[in-house]
């Protein structure tokens, strides 16, 4: 059966490699993101063959977390992974950063994980109930900054433990009924990243790239397969 994954923050970054790396070992993928790049990436997926759907709109709605789900089952046919990936910096030290900046990144971060993870749970569990087996998994992403704090990110990186701490949690209510949960910090170069990281990102002769979005992907696609 073809695994049904869901990517959100999928039109750029690591998310737009997960998205390519999880359409080339067969999964049908669910882009989502808030603007044109999701079509983009989709097509990409589409042009090499695979199969992609695009769903456009904010991961922290929750209204919109549950139509995300829905498109999954309704298009696709089911869903078996999800791949919280969405995420964005509001970076500001503590003295100057603003209300606003607080609330966007937590809310996008942070309830930007809970959301689709309580509407996909809820679809996993309905399943588990009626005697499907379910063989479901998530992929969360935190961050360096949630597990050791990054000076001027206060609000990131209070979101992104607390991806942690969801996560642990939510593996621990959810495995009962076929769901597991892991969460990843990785490290490369994005557009949210590129200028932080503008002078250790460089290329190396050797022609290998560490800061690659793509090298993080392998290892997503197997903590979303069955046999993780």
């Amino acid at each position: 059966m073809q695994r049904v994954v869901i990517v959100t923050g999928a039109g750029q970054g690591i998310g737009r490699a997960h998205a390519l790396a999880f359409a080339a070992e067969g999964a049908a993928v669910v882009v989502n993101d808030m603007g044109e790049s999701a079509d983009e990436t989709a097509a990409e997926i589409r042009a090499q063959g695979g199969t992609a759907v695009v769903s456009k709109g904010d991961v922290s709605d929750w209204q919109y977390g549950e139509q995300l789900v829905k498109t999954a089952v309704t298009e696709l046919g089911g869903l078996h992974a999800l791949v919280n990936n969405a995420g964005l910096v509001r970076d500001r030290m503590l003295v100057n950063m603003s209300e606003d900046e607080w609330d966007l990144v937590v809310k996008v971060d942070l309830k930007g994980h809970f959301v689709p993870l309580r509407h996909a749970a809820a679809y996993w569990r309905a399943q588990s109930k009626e005697g499907t087996p379910v063989a479901a998994r998530v992929v969360n992403t935190s961050s360096g900054a949630g597990l050791m704090g990054s000076v001027g990110q206060g609000n990131y990186s209070a979101a992104k433990a607390g991806v942690v701490a969801l996560t642990q949690v939510a593996a621990a209510e959810m495995g009962r009924f076929g769901v597991l949960l892991n969460a990843i910090a990785p490290a490369a170069r994005t557009p949210m990243t590129e200028t932080v990281f503008a002078e250790t990102m460089a290329r190396p002769e050797s022609g290998f790239d560490p800061m690659d979005p793509a090298n993080v992907s392998p290892l997503v696609v197997w903590l979303a397969s069955e046999d993780c």
